[in-house]
C-alpha cells in the first residue's frame, strides 16, 4: 500500500511540469538581432504566464544586450524609443511606464532570465507586440502575443 501511495505521489509530481508548459515560452535571442518565434500564445485559462528569455549568442549585453518586453500593439514604438533613453543599467525599459505589461532584464550571450506576469492584465481581442528594447533592435525583434481559449 505504502509502495502504491509513493508511486502516485512521484506520477503526480511528474505531470505538474506538464501543465505548467502550457502556461510558460521559452523565447531565444541571437547576435544576429532575432528572436527565434515570431508569435506567442498565451491560454486564458493561465492565471500567470511566463516568459524564458535565453541569449544563445555569445556577446556581452553591453555590445548585444536583449530584454523581452511587452505592450500594446499600438505603443510598442514608443515604449521602445523612450526606453532607449534610459541606459542598460535601467534595462532600456521605464518601469514606471504604465504601458508596459512586462519585461525581463537584458542578457548577453549564454545568459538566461524570465518573467512572470498576471495574465488578468491582458484583454482578448487587443493586439500585443513583445519585442527588445535595446537600442536599435525593436525593429527586428519583435512578434505577436495573443489571448487564446
Amino acid at each position: 500500500m505504502i509502495r502504491k501511495l509513493a508511486v502516485a505521489t512521484v506520477l503526480t509530481a511528474l505531470a505538474v511540469p506538464a501543465f505548467a508548459d502550457d502556461c510558460a515560452v521559452t523565447i531565444e535571442g541571437t547576435d544576429q538581432m532575432t528572436f527565434n518565434l515570431s508569435e506567442i500564445d498565451v491560454k486564458k485559462s493561465c492565471e500567470k504566464f511566463t516568459v524564458n528569455l535565453k541569449h544563445v549568442g555569445q556577446l556581452p549585453a553591453a555590445a548585444m544586450g536583449h530584454n523581452w518586453v511587452l505592450s500594446k500593439s499600438e505603443e510598442y514604438q514608443a515604449v521602445a524609443q523612450e526606453g532607449m533613453a534610459l541606459g542598460l543599467d535601467k534595462n532600456y525599459v521605464n518601469d514606471a511606464d504604465e504601458r508596459v505589461i512586462a519585461h525581463t532584464s537584458v542578457v548577453g550571450g549564454g545568459e538566461e532570465t524570465s518573467v512572470t506576469f498576471d495574465v488578468s492584465k491582458l484583454q482578448e481581442g487587443q493586439a500585443y507586440t513583445y519585442f527588445c528594447s535595446f537600442p536599435g533592435h525593436f525593429a527586428l525583434m519583435n512578434g505577436s502575443l495573443k489571448l487564446v481559449d
